[in-house]
């Protein structure tokens, strides 16, 4: 007798709601209003229903509710589900800076770590915070991408922005410009190749990832004449990662490399400051962009954007980012149970090594 096919697992998201008085809860509502979404996904927003009924009602969207649950494991697989973190009346000051949405921000966020640790939902997606109002005992980081690494004790990561055409992570990240050169070390730069490598290979399904890593100078210092950081400690890091089989080249003088659409012939680059890869990747997708904690054990993703007070309330924040996020995050944990299932089956292979030193 034939045996029924297993369903394929519906990926469980994750959402923090962010800032509140930002546009965070427009764009998730206005995301979650997509049905197709409820094909593929479970989906929990960590926030408040009084919250999202008031940004509901200055948003005129009176077709959408929220299925309330205490817990996320009761969540309704094919409703937009939301869990309170925050019963009580909350004063909503659109388009401001206020603490207590800092604090809400920071509930939501724990609320959400808490349940992936749990494995109460596969993967997060944030929406935007005010990296200072959130500040506080809980939350003393740069943002997101710091707060995760410490939350699920990650030392290795990397901060890796994705839009249709390009990945690009950056070495140093919330820094000083001041303090880059001095932070560059040939251990560090050649740590994040291997995250972008690993993340390339497991999480994208690219199997033999092409890295571009660009230069810190102008020129890439032209043979010394604008700095040595080049010769004493990128390329040294680039050889390193050749010698161990990752296909990383350069360095390559930034603006010649985005000037002349270089960029397309490399599954990830690497910049070497915050706004090196930046600047170029918002340029090219700054309302569909999404960022990617690589290197975590678990999976986060975010829109590549702020809180956008300016537009707070006025229903023309565009959702686009915010739905990339998503699906990337439902396509990096399938990617990444595809990649582990094969590797775990190619350990179990008759022959294989380990296995015979287990016979």
């Amino acid at each position: 007798m034939e045996q029924p096919v297993e369903k394929e697992k519906r990926v469980r998201i994750g959402i923090t709601h962010g800032d509140m008085n930002g546009i965070g809860y427009e764009i998730i509502i206005k995301t979650l209003q997509d049905q197709r979404l409820m094909e593929l996904y479970t989906m929990v927003v960590y926030g408040s229903s009084k919250v999202a009924s008031y940004h509901r009602k200055t948003l005129n969207i009176p077709d959408f509710n929220f299925n309330l649950v205490k817990k996320a494991d009761q969540a309704h697989p094919r409703r937009p589900n939301i869990v309170n973190i925050h019963d009580e009346e909350i004063k909503i000051d659109l388009g401001k800076s206020t603490s207590i949405a800092g604090e809400l921000a920071l509930l939501s966020l724990e609320a959400a770590c808490e349940d992936l640790k749990n494995n109460t939902i596969d993967v997060v997606v944030t929406a935007p915070i005010n990296k200072k109002n959130i500040q506080s005992p809980g939350f003393s980081f740069a943002g997101h991408t710091e707060y995760f690494a410490r939350k699920f004790n990650t030392e290795n990561y990397l901060m890796l922005m994705i839009n249709n055409v390009l990945r690009i992570g950056v070495v140093t990240g919330h820094i000083p410009l001041n303090k880059v050169s001095e932070t560059l070390t040939v251990d560090l730069i050649l740590s994040k190749i291997q995250v972008m490598n690993n993340t390339l290979m497991r999480d994208f399904g690219i199997v033999k990832p092409r890295i571009a890593i660009l230069a810190l100078n102008p020129h890439a210092s032209d043979d010394g004449l604008i700095g040595d950081e080049e010769k004493m400690v990128i390329q040294p890091a680039i050889e390193k990662a050749y010698n161990q089989n990752i296909l990383a080249f350069g360095p390559y003088p930034a603006d010649g490399f985005f000037g002349a659409s270089s960029f397309k012939n490399f599954d990830g680059i690497l910049a070497m400051y915050h706004d090196q890869g930046m600047i170029p990747f918002k340029l090219m997708s700054f309302d569909e962009g999404v960022n990617f904690t690589a290197g975590l054990p678990v999976i986060r993703t975010s829109p590549a954007h702020g809180t956008a007070y300016d537009l707070a309330g006025k229903n023309e924040a565009s959702p686009e980012a915010f739905r990339n996020a998503m699906y990337l995050a439902g396509d990096i944990f399938l990617h990444r149970q595809e990649y582990d299932e094969l590797h775990a089956n190619q350990l179990r292979a008759p022959g294989n090594q380990s296995e015979n030193q287990r016979s």
